[in-house]
């Protein structure tokens, strides 16, 4: 299916052939039949891309700061390599949707095939969205006005937090798509509009809708204008839709108001205020979010738990079902705001368009949206990318289940540097997996990872999903035939992790592997050399800073991602376990007090593991440090003898002779060891690098500490 993607280190806009996303639980699969460009927004992600680095670090400073703190703990090559890799990944614009419902996912009731429906959908001749995120168009509204439901939403959602009422006066400064429409709304809601922008069709637009309206061009106070309309009294409330780096808005919104009036910014404006303009009038500042309560809460969006209609009346969806309403009934025409049209093949014409200097508003792309056999054929999970010859037998020939972040940017470039066959990547989007395909020459992108386990050339599977599916996909490669991989976590429960066992000594010939990597790294290696001279029980302490993360992250929910102790900490169980060189026999668990901001606790805890050849290991694994600080130190005492492993670029050694400290000029984990490690145990047919039990006891320690902390 066709897709527009924007490359944001280049600027450059492309139509891409990108995979066919499936039909997902909570989520409407839709073939599009309209979308409309917003012209705002997409056309500052164009801006941004075609800027260059300096230009792009102005505009983003809250950026720079961390990519300096990265600097500071990680090295300048790492971080160099993250921000190219960042910057390298293709983004989907468009967010406008207009189609039909191919198919409603798992656990949705009120949608059907067929039904038209609007939704923040991308530009794509297909997309997967949230039923929360999706309305039902009324018979009434045709897909062309249906596409400036989400703008009108946002609009809405501006005039909401105004809470104007009947015969007040309202400025909107900026009178773009979401500026005239609210004002357009405002009128419906008995307001008297005064409207500001530069443009002559723009202000003609907003006075045919009923507002007065003020040229900033002619060089006149528009503060005194608005003066003037308001009778002298000072206006009841702002909405600022505008979009400028300047702060000049908000301080002329200030003058404009009465005392106690209202501020509401939409657009994008600068920030810097003047307390003096706030204090004497006591007026009221609040930024709108996006559609509407819901907007960006994972409980509502992702999981589509609705909130109480008695509690809260507008939500995003049902501020997109009052916008329909509205066109509906004809109280808002969006059709004068359609100045251009182009085929979904021409969309790059359109960003020509917002890039040049010919004057737009509403740009809609239409989709060749046809009979059944046509959908059919857009449904395609799997595009081809490279031709390659036959598999080498013996060879690993890997195909990738997840193509997130740390999948693209660490784990891919691994297996190639190892020397795997790249057969197909699978992303859930499809987005992912084409950019990761194309960049390191994958044979296949795709969507399906069913696919991928009936495919005959792949002989390994590497799982980099979400880790609720990590169990799932383990077993159904083992039960394929296949090699895993599988990024850690290994599962998330002791039922998983049973019915894993159980398939590891089904399947004897398959060789099982966790990214376990940072035993593999070269710092880890040498301090396993220098341990094995000390024969007496061991005490080893790692400080791990993990860094906070945001309580409604999928990492702390206990069903998704299984908590941090079983997400992430369990790297330092088993590099502890792997130094110590004797299984776990006792452990524990104690997690700080939950503060005042009730922030979770398990992040930050104190892990105690007990050996059965007497060492003590102890996990200080805290998510409430500095992020200047580094993320990881080790420190090893036995035998008269210390080491003191540092963010895996330094160590140091006390006691060993011979041996007093090794330095690497760039950060080593043990990735890439522990990939080679991987495929050699599948290419010369030895045993896998680390045993199947020690992954288990592994996985079971993680999962028993994370119950004591909750």
């Amino acid at each position: 299916m066709k897709q527009i993607l924007q490359n944001l280190r280049s600027g450059k806009t492309e139509i891409a052939d990108v995979p066919c996303p499936a039909a997902s639980a909570g989520r409407l699969l839709i073939a599009t039949s309209r979308s409309l460009v917003s012209a705002g927004t997409e056309r500052m992600l164009v801006d941004f891309g075609k800027a260059g680095l300096i230009d792009k670090a102005r505009q983003q400073p809250d950026k720079v700061r961390m990519v300096l703190d990265k600097v500071r703990t990680d090295g300048l090559l790492p971080t160099i390599e993250a921000v190219q890799g960042k910057l390298d990944q293709p983004i989907a614009l468009g967010y406008c949707n207009v189609g039909r419902v191919i198919e409603a996912g798992r656990g949705v009731a009120d949608f059907k095939a067929g039904e038209r429906v609007v939704s923040n959908g991308a530009h794509a001749e297909v997309v997967n969205v949230p039923v929360n995120l999706c309305a039902k168009i009324p018979s009434a509204v045709g897909d062309d006005a249906a596409a400036f439901t989400v703008l009108g939403a946002i609009a809405l959602q501006g005039i909401r937090l105004v809470a104007p009422t009947l015969g007040e006066c309202v400025v909107v400064t900026g009178l773009g798509l979401i500026g005239l429409i609210t004002v357009q709304l405002l009128r419906a809601h008995g307001c008297r509009v005064f409207g500001i922008d530069l443009d002559p069709t723009r202000l003609t637009l907003a006075r045919q809708f009923g507002a007065e309206t003020f040229d900033i061009s002619s060089g006149a106070d528009p503060v005194a204008a608005a003066e003037s309309f308001s009778r002298g009294r000072g206006v009841d409330a702002v909405i600022v839709t505008a979009s400028s780096q300047s702060s000049e808005p908000m301080h002329q919104a200030a003058l404009m108001c009465r005392q106690r009036g209202r501020i509401v910014l939409v657009g994008v404006t600068g920030l810097e205020l003047s307390r003096a303009d706030f204090f004497k009038k006591e007026l009221t500042f609040q930024v709108s979010c996006s559609y509407g309560p819901g907007r960006y809460d994972p409980n509502y969006e992702e999981k589509g738990h609705d909130y109480p209609v008695g509690f809260v009346r507008w939500t995003e969806q049902r501020n997109f079902e009052a916008v329909l309403d509205m066109m509906a009934d004809g109280r808002l025409n969006v059709t004068p705001l359609i100045s251009h049209r182009f085929a979904i093949a021409d969309a790059q014409a359109a960003y020509g368009l917002l890039s040049g200097g010919e004057p737009s508003l509403g740009i809609l792309l239409d989709y060749a949206l046809g009979d059944t056999a046509q959908t059919s054929a857009l449904r395609r999970a799997t595009v081809t990318l490279a031709q390659t010859g036959t598999a080498i037998k013996g060879e690993p020939a890997v195909s990738f289940i997840g193509s997130g972040n740390y999948a693209g940017r660490v784990l891919v470039p691994a297996f190639k540097k190892a020397g795997a066959q790249l057969q197909t990547v699978v992303s859930a989007g499809g987005v992912n997996g084409l950019h990761y395909g194309r960049k390191y020459g994958f044979a296949q992108a795709s969507t399906d990872p069913v696919a991928v386990m009936g495919d005959q050339t792949t002989n390994a599977v590497v799982i980099a999903t979400r880790h609720d599916t990590h169990a799932r996909f383990v077993l159904e490669a083992l039960r394929a035939g296949k090699h895993v991989f599988v990024e850690k976590p290994l599962c998330l429960t002791k039922a998983e992790l049973a019915e894993i066992e159980a398939a590891i000594a089904a399947y004897p010939g398959q060789r099982l592997m966790v990214g376990f990597n940072r035993r593999f790294a070269p710092h880890v290696v040498k301090m396993k050399q220098l341990l094995a001279t000390v024969s007496e029980p061991k005490s080893l302490v790692m400080t791990v800073n993990a860094g906070a993360i945001p309580a409604d992250h999928w990492a702390q929910d206990l069903n998704v991602g299984g908590g941090r102790i079983v997400g992430e900490a369990c790297h330092f169980i088993d590099l502890l376990r792997h130094l110590a060189g004797a299984p776990v026999i006792e452990s524990s668990a104690i997690a700080l007090g939950r503060g005042a901001g009730g922030s979770p606790t398990s992040d930050k805890a104190q892990l105690t593991l007990k050996f059965a050849d007497g060492s003590v290991g102890t996990i200080h694994y805290l998510a409430n440090g500095h992020k200047g600080f580094a993320k990881e130190r080790l420190e090893v005492f036995g035998g008269g003898k210390i080491l003191q492993l540092d963010n895996f670029m330094k160590l140091k050694g006390w006691g060993f002779e011979g041996f007093n400290g090794l330095s690497l000029w760039r950060q080593d984990k043990g990735t890439q060891g522990c990939v080679a490690a991987f495929l050699g145990a599948i290419k010369t047919g030895q045993q896998q690098p680390v045993p199947a039990d020690e992954l288990i006891e592994v996985s079971r320690v993680a999962i028993e500490l994370q119950e004591m902390v909750g």
